[in-house]
């Protein structure tokens, strides 16, 4: 077997469809179809179901397809960053999550351009979940996100934990106590908007001193009031904050991201949590607090690849510590191997 053949089977199993894979892989469908009987004559096995419309995958085949898949991905990183490490780019590009384009990183980049003139940046609105691929793919070279990865291919480092806030309509009652306690906020909505959830989950027992009860957000955004479970696992991360201290808000409502969310919240819809770089949005309709709570914060993770690790890089964290520096911001200074 070869590369050939194992491309065009899963263009095949991908899409179900001669015709569409063909499309795709820019190859002819007797050529696709002489590639995967080739596969199928060196394997000695029937991997699609060619009489099933659309076409199948065979028993065989959905387990060859599920392993392959891993190895072709694997490849491609590989001869990808292979490339990279021959001919590194003179464009460092720059992956984050929104919440951080209002907090730091236009001072560090700034800095950065300053310090080093001749560094081209380029920088792209990506979820931390994404983040991941685009490095493998090398869409970006680095990324700030907001969440934990464990991956063979990455390295991260944590930059700084930054305190949450609650977002509040400026009608609300408690929009003027400078100090809020989550017990407090759990009978309002909280407005979710993470599109990553934490790997890990916490739990929330109804035997807790705050009975709660969590919600499913519908179809036609109405929610529905469920009892909460014994050992109910807990990764969103807005919830994973209130589930430490044993609570649960009343409603919540998912968003599709944080933008909406300040939207709700501006609109009396709710509040939400949001790090404290984000409180300097929307101040004429929403009222920002602090919380008592020292430990509801939200990490800055930086990653890269492992083994691919861009040359202006070290300028990046270079520029990043100078900033924290000049802000007073506490920190571990640590560096990519």
């Amino acid at each position: 077997m070869d590369l050939k053949q194992l491309n065009a089977f899963i263009a095949i199993a991908d899409l179900r469809s001669f015709s569409a894979a063909a499309t795709k892989t820019g190859l002819s469908q007797p050529s696709l179809s002489r590639l995967l009987k080739q596969l199928e004559t060196d394997m000695g096995v029937e991997l699609i179901d060619r009489y099933h419309r659309p076409l199948d995958l065979t028993e065989a085949g959905a387990f060859f397809y599920d392993k392959i898949s891993t190895i072709l991905t694997e490849i491609d990183t590989v001869t990808s960053m292979t490339q990279r490490l021959s001919a590194p780019s003179s464009i460092l590009n720059i992956g984050f999550v929104p919440s951080v384009l209002y907090g730091l990183l236009p001072e560090i980049i700034a800095m950065l351009k300053q310090s080093s003139p001749d560094i081209e940046v380029n920088l792209k609105d990506i979820s931390s979940y994404q983040q991941i691929e685009a490095l493998k793919s090398g869409e970006i070279d680095i990324g700030f996100g907001r969440f934990a990865h464990k991956d063979p291919w990455i390295q991260q480092i944590l930059l700084r934990h930054e305190r949450y806030v609650v977002a509040l309509p400026k009608a609300h009652a408690l929009a003027h106590i400078r100090e809020q306690r989550l017990i407090d906020l759990a009978n309002n909505r909280l407005i979710l908007y993470h599109q990553t959830h934490l790997p890990i989950a916490t739990t929330v027992s109804t035997s807790n001193a705050q009975s709660v009860k969590l919600t499913a957000h519908t179809k036609n955004n109405r929610t529905t009031n469920k009892q909460s479970t014994l050992n109910t696992p807990i990764t969103e991360p807005l919830l994973h904050l209130f589930a430490q201290y044993g609570i649960s808000p009343f409603m919540t409502t998912t968003v599709s991201d944080l933008q909406v969310a300040l939207g709700l919240v501006a609109a009396g819809e709710g509040i939400t949590l949001v790090p404290a770089s984000l409180k300097t949005v929307r101040t004429e309709q929403i009222s920002y607090q602090s919380l008592v709570h020292e430990n509801v914060t939200s990490p800055i993770y930086l990653h890269t690849l492992k083994d691919f690790v861009h040359p202006s890089i070290p300028d990046l964290l270079s520029a990043i510590y100078h900033v924290y520096e000049q802000r007073g911001i506490t920190y571990r200074q640590q560096k990519f191997m």
